[in-house]
């Protein structure tokens, strides 16, 4: 059809489309504007923003914390959507400009570690928690860890984009993700139906990079698509992410670095658990 778009021999910057995020989208890297991060009094300094993937490594470590783990850490807020990840201070530690990142400056080494699954990684085996040492228990949360890598930016990316953030709704792209997060949902659905968790009986970091991005969506927490999803069809992962919210260091966890939903449920900057404590307090009875 005549109005359909073609796409130009060479694409510019300036045919982008509009878009909650179409102000900060670049096609290059590097920052824009010099600004030196915060730094609190712990070794770990996380610099974040509550969305899935912030939420895993908080998660994390307030998991570790309630295994009695010395893992305590300042979080500090950093607003994606002013651009603040472009900061020069933010760029040094993560020069692909995503939340999170993590600073762990335990004996002055100044460690820098980005990408949430490789934080993760990095905690659990500095803590030596929360993933196996070796043999197939190792490899298998691994594989699940991968599998949410690979999976969950056809959730946030592709059918969050467009079902949630796109400034119009496009027929195409929404079909196209909605039957691939639907097929996602079956396989977690038929690997939890044997398992407690997803790589088996343990709790592990697989768990806690899947439950921010599949659990809340099964729980009604992202994009308001669960009834376009029908996630109650999805009883098994319905179980988990229930049981996962129950624990505490979940509850703790997903409202760091938090700047939207109730009052309960905002924590820009954490320094201590009674930061934590403060805000919960604020939960209805």
């Amino acid at each position: 059809m005549s109005d359909q778009y073609q796409p130009p021999k060479i694409w510019r910057q300036d045919a982008v489309s509009g878009g909650k995020w179409a102000s900060i989208n670049r096609p290059v890297s590097g920052a824009t504007h010099e600004k030196t991060l915060p730094v609190g009094e712990h070794p770990l300094q996380l610099y974040s923003m509550g969305t899935p993937n912030g939420q895993k490594v908080t998660i994390m470590l307030e998991e570790l914390l309630a295994q009695e783990k010395d893992a305590d850490y300042d979080a500090h807020y950093i607003d994606i959507g002013e651009g603040e990840q472009f900061s020069s201070g933010f760029v040094d530690i993560n020069p692909n400009s995503k939340i999170p990142a993590l600073i762990d400056h335990e004996n002055d080494k100044h460690i820098k570690v980005f990408e949430s699954a490789s934080i993760l990684i990095y905690l659990a085996e500095k803590y030596n928690a929360l993933l196996p040492k070796s043999g197939v228990e190792r490899v298998s949360v691994l594989n699940w860890l991968f599998w949410l890598q690979g999976s969950a930016p056809f959730l946030g990316g592709g059918f969050g984009h467009f079902y949630a953030y796109a400034p119009e709704k496009f027929e195409y792209p929404i079909n196209r993700f909605t039957m691939e997060i639907k097929r996602q949902l079956d396989v977690l659905d038929k690997q939890l139906e044997h398992n407690a968790f997803i790589a088996g009986d343990t709790l592990s970091i697989a768990d806690i990079a899947i439950w921010p991005w599949y659990g809340n969506l099964v729980l009604g927490n992202l994009y308001e698509a669960e009834q376009f999803l029908q996630v109650n069809e999805y009883t098994h992962v319905q179980r988990w992410a229930k049981e996962l919210l129950s624990m505490p260091s979940f509850q703790r966890g997903q409202i760091v670095n938090r700047s939207w939903g109730e009052e309960w449920q905002q924590l820009k900057n954490r320094h201590s658990a009674q930061d934590i404590d403060n805000v919960l307090a604020l939960k209805p009875k």
